[in-house]
């Protein structure tokens, strides 16, 4: 059973430029500065549309709300797609593909960056307009936002895995301490389930549903066993003795019930209501649930009784897939000088305090991990924050929609027993060869 898994979060670095050819837009002729790519048409100023994943926590439409009071000439409009990171891109891609001016800010998951970028659907930002980001930001969120060494988009969420685990069932088993490898999860498991407290709890859960929580878990699993999916130069590596180390780790998860059968089903906000509903004892999930989950309104009945620790690997620390989003303007918009404004203003600091406050999800400004008043409300930070500078990103790639989807279908394949891990993995390289070879 692994905890290596979402895109979440190994010896060999996760980043590959797999550049396929781009599909080059022209520019739309929006009156105020549409199409291109152009860093040089960030002009034109009034109403524009964030194009985001839906806003469970308020905060967002919070941000919102205080910006369109002091900018009653340049309003900003939410407009909340799909809950899934894969409807997200989805409708972004076909907004993108036929010039629609419909969304002006995109919040792009970390790994569209260059696919965005390279298909000319956003435009290039300039980094004097960010003087401070590479300061005051974390390094790996900012590599995230950058094509070929030009910026495109703005770091505003980082992300990386953590491990939850209910530290109250651990103390009643006599456990003093968060495990910190694989098999250390599986022996504190068998102590749990021998207590009356810990007797109907799950092991262990993560995101396994086919979409773009597995392939962040798969590549997880795979790092925290020492393999990895693609070498620093793009070349697929993924049929190795680590790779299947970590790919059957999960297998067996689900063979002897470590992971609960129904955890196959699991994307962020399912396992998030399991682990609040006391189902599980171990739970790899991004920052974001620990809010939540300490909620004390009666949706949760485990705040207060579990903390974080780094996901378990193989022999010792496990390694996390970055996650995060960015803001970009996309190339089609209308009133790029508003949203760039509206970009800068949601990724100051104060912002990004007040995001935290709120929501847990990971800040991208380091002073932040740094503030003792911050690290007293949540004590996880140090923790996060050396998760996320030691997080492989998934593969950069133009068509990134491809790789992902053949990573999902044989991961998927593999943990549902219609493929062994063997064959999972050969058919995924051959994949992957196919992909990066044009």
């Amino acid at each position: 059973m692994i905890v290596g898994a979402r895109a979440i979060r190994g010896a060999t670095v996760l980043a590959a430029a797999v550049l396929l050819a781009a599909c080059g837009n022209s520019n739309s002729g929006s009156s105020s500065g549409g199409g291109g790519g152009s860093s040089s048409e960030l002009t034109g100023t009034g109403e524009i549309t964030f194009a985001t994943g839906k806003d469970t926590s308020g905060n967002m439409q919070k941000l919102v709300d205080k910006w369109n009071s002091d900018h009653a000439d340049q309003k900003v409009r939410i407009v909340e797609l799909p809950e899934s990171a894969d409807g997200q891109r989805q409708q972004m891609v076909q907004n993108a593909q036929v010039k629609s001016d419909a969304y002006t800010i995109l919040n792009l998951d970390v790994v569209w960056t260059a696919e965005f970028a390279a298909n000319k659907w956003v435009v290039e930002l300039p980094q004097s307009e960010f003087p401070d980001l590479d300061s005051a930001f974390l390094k790996p969120a900012v590599d995230t936002a950058k094509y070929r060494d030009k910026l495109y988009a703005v770091p505003v969420y980082s992300d990386g895995g953590l491990l939850y685990y209910r530290k109250d069932l651990l103390d009643a088993a006599g456990v003093t301490e968060a495990p910190k490898t694989l098999n250390d999860m599986i022996t504190d498991c068998a102590k749990v389930k021998a207590t009356p407290q810990g007797a109907n709890v799950g092991c262990y859960a993560g995101q396994f549903e086919k979409y773009e929580g597995l392939t962040v878990n798969f590549a997880e699993a795979v790092q925290s066993a020492g393999g990895s999916i693609v070498d620093e130069s793009g070349k697929p590596t993924v049929n190795s003795a680590q790779a299947k180390a970590g790919l059957e780790a999960l297998v067996n998860g689900f063979k002897t019930g470590a992971i609960p059968q129904k955890a196959i089903t699991y994307k962020e906000e399912e396992g998030r209501r399991a682990f609040q509903a006391g189902e599980l004892l171990f739970h790899r999930q991004w920052p974001y649930q620990w809010a939540k989950a300490n909620a004390t309104d009666g949706s949760s009945q485990v705040a207060g009784k579990f903390n974080v620790a780094p996901l378990p690997g193989a022999t010792g620390t496990g390694s996390s897939t970055l996650g995060g989003h960015n803001f970009a303007i996309s190339a089609f918009a209308k009133n790029k000088k508003t949203a760039l404004d509206f970009i800068k203003y949601f990724t100051s600091e104060e912002s990004e305090k007040s995001n935290l406050l709120a929501t847990s999800q990971a800040p991208t400004r380091t002073a932040l991990y740094e503030d003792q008043a911050l690290i007293k409300e949540f004590p996880y930070l140090p923790t996060l924050k050396a998760s996320i500078l030691s997080a492989k990103p998934r593969p950069k790639a133009v068509k990134y929609g491809d790789v992902t989807a053949a990573i999902q279908e044989n991961a998927y394949a593999a943990l549902t027993g219609t493929k062994t891990p063997d064959q999972a993995l050969s058919d995924l390289q051959k994949k992957l060869e196919e992909l990066t070879s044009s």
